[in-house]
């Protein structure tokens, strides 16, 4: 009776993986029963359970199976040969218990409507409007700039400690939420990562543990980055899995945000962007609106670039294609740089909404 039931479930990893891609050509379904529907309840109950919890549940889970996961292959390594056929249904019936949680708790998100559709504005731009965004944001991020360091070539110095910057980061989307009311955050489950140092190495600054609904936060990137990191993984915890969604919805929380210091983090992020496409289309012109940039804003770029180049080694480059081959694979075509589609939410958003 035990090995049928094992057979049905690793049977149904087929059925589900086919129903996944039926599904996926149905985005308006999604959105309405899954993301506005069902996802709605589940988030909520596990950020209420989990939330509180002064540290993170899910890297204790993760943890826990994977001590689980290693002490299951050294006891039943002799399987492998003797016991081949019920070795692999083992497998097979895990991994479809695994992907049928983490597509219910949330990655059902991955196949919902393209947030351009939902904010009905327009995915394409030109290189003109994207010129007139880009100096736009560069006079709002100089603006800013001064207004906090009164020179216009030091580097901006955050005075919150990270657990104050975590705590204030849910602010950004009550404000957010005065425009969107679909992005009304309640209740709050931030939490800086015990596995900072490995997020590191591999090259990422946070991520959201879709089986408990927690915000993970790298504990050690510039705290300069912390409004946006923040805000990205809670963009994730409101249902948009997409990275490039997130990016965007996650500076638009930080520059929404009440803090000066926020708005900077969010403005001079949405600007990075748009220059890194703008390099791509008119480097002459690049090069001329990056001559206007405040030097105290290129340091803090430059603060997080050297942050990233001391921690780079051969393994990131494994996880970051490994991740991107991930997303492919779940419906986002351009991978973990999909960055124009950013910048397209963003052009199109601030070519009707002027800063």
């Amino acid at each position: 009776m035990r090995k049928h039931l094992k057979l049905v479930i690793a049977l149904l990893l087929i059925l589900q993986i086919v129903l996944i891609k039926v599904l996926s050509r149905f985005p308006e379904f999604v959105e309405r029963f899954y993301t506005y529907g069902l996802y709605q309840f589940i988030s909520k109950l596990m950020r209420y359970v989990f939330g509180w919890l002064p540290f993170s549940v899910g890297d204790l889970l993760y943890t826990l199976a994977g001590i689980y996961i290693i002490r299951w292959l050294i006891v039943n390594r002799k399987r492998i040969v003797k016991d081949t056929k019920n070795w692999i249904l083992d497998v097979l019936a895990a991994i479809s218990i695994g992907y049928f949680a983490f597509h219910v708790l949330w990655a059902f998100n991955y196949y919902r409507l393209p947030l351009h559709r939902s904010l009905n504005i327009e995915k394409d731009y030109t290189t003109e409007q994207l010129v007139r965004i880009t100096k736009q944001l560069i006079l709002k991020s100089n603006e800013i700039h001064h207004q906090i360091t009164s020179n216009d070539s030091a580097k901006v110095e955050m005075p919150y400690s990270k657990r104050e910057l975590i705590a204030m980061a849910p602010k950004g989307y009550d404000e957010l939420s005065k425009e969107f009311p679909n992005l009304t955050f309640h209740p709050t489950s931030l939490k800086r990562s015990i596995y900072s140092l490995p997020l590191t190495y591999m090259g990422f600054s946070g991520y959201l543990n879709p089986f408990t609904n927690e915000a993970q936060i790298d504990g050690l990137i510039p705290e300069y980055k912390y409004p946006t990191t923040c805000s990205h993984e809670m963009a994730h915890q409101l249902g948009y899995a997409a990275e490039n969604e997130a990016n965007f919805i996650g500076s638009m929380a930080a520059m929404h945000h009440k803090d000066i210091y926020f708005q900077y983090s969010g403005y001079t992020f949405a600007l990075a962007h748009c220059l890194s496409d703008l390099f791509v289309r008119d480097p002459e012109m690049h090069k001329q609106l990056f001559q206007t940039i405040h030097i105290g804003i290129l340091k803090n770029y430059e603060e997080t670039r050297l942050f990233w180049e001391s921690y780079q080694n051969p393994s990131e480059v494994f996880f970051k294609n490994t991740y991107s081959g991930f997303l492919k694979a779940n419906n986002q075509a351009g991978g973990i740089d999909s960055y124009s589609y950013v910048v397209a939410l963003l052009v199109n958003y601030y070519d009707s909404n002027p800063l």
